[in-house]
């Protein structure tokens, strides 16, 4: 049996939601296990959101939102911009590897960008191996 990593992604409903939806649309391949959760920001997501996913096995999580400039509430993604440098730090000392964290900026018309992205961190993951909480299930 192949590995295949648990994805949590938090996506902006305005942009990186849209973004999944048009690669779908467009049929982008991209891997089945991304589980998306529609927020209505990505400012939206609290760090602690992130640290709970990794906690209970998430073997990897994604905050997508709008490009800068272009967020719906106007400073949102500058907002977890600022969030997510400290969360980085966070998620080490949790003792979390980091790169199980991303964050992209990810518009409603980049179906293909988010098809890219998922398949990219993705085989990232699959090189790092399942979540230690998971206990190597």
């Amino acid at each position: 049996m192949t590995y295949s990593p648990n994805i949590i992604g938090f996506a902006c409903q305005w942009c990186t939601y849209a973004g999944a939806d048009l690669a779908g649309n467009l049929r982008c391949k991209y891997p089945p296990t991304v589980k998306l959760i529609k927020v209505p920001c990505s400012g939206r997501v609290e760090p602690e959101h992130v640290l709970e996913a990794l906690a209970r096995g998430a073997d990897g999580v994604l905050i997508g939102g709008c490009h800068y400039g272009d967020c719906h509430y106007k400073e949102g993604n500058y907002k977890t911009s600022r969030r997510m440098t400290v969360l980085k730090k966070l998620i080490e000392d949790s003792g979390h590897d980091p790169r199980r964290f991303r964050l992209e900026w990810i518009s409603g018309a980049e179906g293909k960008k988010f098809a890219e992205v998922m398949d990219e961190f993705t085989k990232e993951l699959a090189e790092l191996g399942p979540n230690p909480v998971k206990g190597g299930n």
